[in-house]
């Protein structure tokens, strides 16, 4: 914490302007040595224009614009430097390494928001939804970072925590300073209280399976015997041609992955080797690939020729995917509507040629899932860390609370109070481990 960090926050490669940022006790120090002027002293949080210059040879490097943000009033707290000159990476390059010279250091991932986290500009949730952020495939999941960068999940926890202290502090008390038991009508607040408060975590955490399909979405795996039209379905939803079509069997040797938005909702689509019977090495590597696709997939949707009759590859792949959540595509509408009989299983009839029904494919792969995302409103748990640590500390509350009413020792109550306050503390970080915080930062981008 004591150096002064740098690193590259725009995106490499070329672009109209790129920005360095240096964060530390000696970010003004550098800055200064850069631009070969002892009594540089720029206004904060306004923009100056300044050539930097090789710190050895004195050469120019490029005109740059520098902004000076005065701690405490920055981003991470300390002094921060923010320098603007064009995208050239060369010049990018020149410039970090003249910093670096300076004593400067490359700064470790996610360390600027670490930093803003210990200087107490942020708690750990605010900084885990700057990295959602980023992150953010969606406009409803950057909404929700947005909502969690604001303090709406902290302002939640808060009352909560304050209600258990008060729960604790009582507690406490008892067992220090009076020797009877609790009054009868004292323990049944408190097992009110702590009910109450195991009922909100429990509210919140229920959220988390709609939070996480906005934030990683849903993976959908088509799946059928060869030829049937899997890989025109995969590259008409797309909109390009991904998957190589030919009328030849077997021409998808392994599974494609691609990304789209289908109404909001992050779509992972996977295109399968199709399942068959072969001698063929690759095609039998491919196939076997396809089995271990559909046990990880949210959707498995099964492609079904409606020009063929009904064959016992069919019935085998339908027998496979009983137990998963699944939909059934019958294809080729545009040569033969089918009559197939496939009771329980939601169907969809459509031409991957003309388009036909691909409105109503996109809608039966995301309405159950849109479904549940729209009735779960307001603020949503997005993160499976969260969750976690929300759902223990409600069990860690329910367990208290029949050890109230088994009549057991305040001392022994107190346990599973103290970890519930313990793992509240863990989401915004004030009982967070050093570990811990090293895990969540390194999934951080280097300049944030």
């Amino acid at each position: 914490m004591s150096e002064t960090i740098i690193a590259l926050a725009t995106p490499l490669g070329r672009s109209g302007i790129g920005v360095i940022r240096l964060s530390g006790a000696d970010s003004l120090k550098i800055a200064r040595k850069l631009v070969k002027e002892e009594n540089f002293n720029p206004k904060p949080r306004f923009s100056t224009l300044k050539k930097i210059y090789e710190i050895e040879t004195g050469e120019l490097i490029d005109e740059t614009i520098i902004t000076y943000f005065q701690s405490p009033q920055s981003f991470t707290g300390e002094d921060v430097i923010e320098i603007a000159p064009h995208g050239s990476p060369v010049i990018l390059r020149q410039i970090i390494d003249n910093c670096l010279k300076l004593d400067a250091r490359m700064a470790e991932a996610g360390e600027f928001s670490l930093r803003a986290l210990m200087n107490g500009r942020m708690n750990l949730s605010q900084a885990e939804a700057i990295r959602d952020l980023i992150d953010a495939q969606t406009i409803a999941s950057a909404r929700q970072s947005i909502r969690q960068l604001r303090g709406e999940f902290s302002n939640q926890l808060q009352p909560l925590k304050d209600k258990l202290l008060n729960v604790i502090v009582v507690l406490e008390s008892t067992l220090e300073f009076v020797e009877d038991d609790l009054p009868d009508y004292q323990n049944e607040q408190i097992k009110q209280n702590l009910f109450e408060i195991a009922l909100e975590l429990d509210k919140l955490a229920s959220t988390f399976r709609a939070g996480k399909l906005l934030r990683e979405g849903l993976k959908v795996a088509f799946v059928g015997r060869p030829n049937v039209g899997k890989s025109s379905i995969f590259n008409t939803l797309l909109g390009h041609e991904r998957a190589i079509v030919t009328d030849i069997a077997g021409t998808t040797r392994d599974s494609l992955h691609e990304k789209l938005v289908i109404k909001n909702i992050p779509i992972s689509l996977i295109d399968t080797a199709g399942l068959r019977e072969t001698t063929d090495t690759v095609e039998s590597i491919g196939v076997e690939r396809t089995k271990q696709t559909l046990a990880d997939a949210d959707l498995v949707v099964v492609v079904l020729d409606s020009s063929q009759e009904f064959s016992e590859e069919d019935h085998e792949i339908l027998d496979s995917v009983q137990d998963l959540n699944h939909i059934i595509v019958e294809n080729k509408q545009d040569i033969a509507d089918s009559k197939f009989k496939i009771p329980n299983s939601k169907l969809v009839k459509l031409s991957a040629k003309t388009g036909e029904g691909i409105e109503d494919l996109e809608n039966a792969i995301v309405s159950p899932f849109q479904a549940e995302e729209t009735n779960s409103s307001g603020f949503l748990i997005t993160d499976a860390r969260h969750h976690d640590l929300l759902r223990r500390a409600k069990d860690d509350l329910e367990n208290s609370i029949i050890l109230l009413d088994q009549k057991m020792s305040e001392e022994i109550v107190l346990i599973g109070l103290h970890n519930a306050i313990r793992y509240l503390g863990e989401i915004t970080g004030e009982t967070t481990t050093e570990d811990m915080l090293t895990r969540i930062f390194s999934t951080f981008c280097i300049g944030k």
